[in-house]
């Protein structure tokens, strides 16, 4: 069997061979994404986004587990901050959920932002498509956690869980646009912890209100209170993110909808990294360099949004 046929029937090494080739930006590895796209679009993808330091970790980590009580398999994406150093990721998730390394059930997959905005990297999309291909009935996105502006997440995910803590000014973020809009289910993590209660009732009211996007066919963002590490409010968590799979699945319209916006995003994404990559390689093939370009802007010689004009119509013309 070739690579994607071994993917397909679920061969471990190959899949994690292909997405290491990914996140490396290997040429030869979009041919293998080629051939696994029709059999992808089975898999459920949830997103779990929020501020660092909330335990998306730690809740990824046991509704894994809940999943595999149930006998589904599960991907999980784990998101960590690039090193300044190295431009590698600290792995600190794969330390939190080690328990499942002896499970062939579970596959677990560190990335790097690698400068990328948005709480995902350039390659997670990539990713999903490849355990979905492989199999997996689950597919857990834990986001890096970097603020506000961390909404690519509810273009790659069919659910988006928002994970917020008391006593860490998230009541004041509710009320703001951006990060708070996006979730259709809000978790409370470290529920035990004082302002627990309010942080619920902001979140009501949030909603109440309509301050977050218009709810879609009925669908109304639901709160739950948790302490993931006491295992407290897991099964209500669990129990919401398939109300909300089920609701997808009886509204074929809204389903429509989520899965457009990952296709649109996927396209426009692969579209974007491949016109650069084309364009930077025309550039050095003719002796251009980028840093020769950079050096110009540097030095005032030229400015960006001419440079960037002036290769475009050479380049797309």
């Amino acid at each position: 069997m070739n690579i994607a046929e071994q993917i397909v029937a679920g061969d471990v090494r190959a899949t994690a061979r292909l997405l290491r080739d990914i996140d490396d930006q290997i040429p030869s590895a979009r041919d293998i994404l080629k051939e696994l796209y029709p059999h992808t679009g089975k898999a459920h993808v949830v997103g779990f986004t929020g501020s660092p330091g909330v335990g998306k970790s730690t809740l990824v980590d046991q509704i894994a587990l809940r999943y595999r009580q149930d006998g589904l398999t599960v991907g999980i994406l784990a998101v960590d901050p690039t090193s300044p150093f190295t431009g590698g990721a600290i792995l600190g998730d794969r330390i939190r959920m080690q328990r499942h390394f002896l499970d062939s059930g579970v596959f677990i997959r560190s990335l790097a932002t690698r400068g990328h905005f948005g709480g995902l990297t350039r390659s997670t999309n990539d990713m999903i498509n490849v355990l979905d291909a492989m199999g997996k009935d689950m597919i857990l996105v834990e986001t890096v956690g970097v603020g506000q502006d961390e909404v690519e997440i509810a273009n790659s995910a069919h659910t988006t869980v928002l994970v917020t803590v008391p006593g860490m000014g998230d009541e004041v973020q509710a009320i703001k646009a951006g990060i708070m809009e996006i979730g259709n289910i809000f978790v409370v993590n470290k529920a035990d912890r004082e302002g627990s209660r309010k942080t619920v009732r902001e979140l009501r009211t949030l909603i109440e209100l309509g301050l977050r996007r218009r709810v879609e066919n009925g669908w109304e963002p639901l709160i739950v209170e948790t302490e993931a590490l006491k295992g407290r409010g897991l099964e209500e968590l669990y129990s919401d993110i398939q109300k909300h799979r089920e609701y997808l699945r009886a509204n074929p319209q809204q389903l429509n909808e989520v899965l457009w916006k990952r296709a649109r995003n996927q396209f426009v994404e692969a579209l974007r990294d491949q016109t650069l990559r084309t364009i930077l390689d025309r550039l050095n093939n003719r002796g251009v360099s980028l840093d020769a370009l950079i050096k110009m802007i540097m030095n005032k010689e030229a400015d960006p949004y001419s440079l960037v004009h002036e290769i475009l119509n050479e380049e797309l013309r």
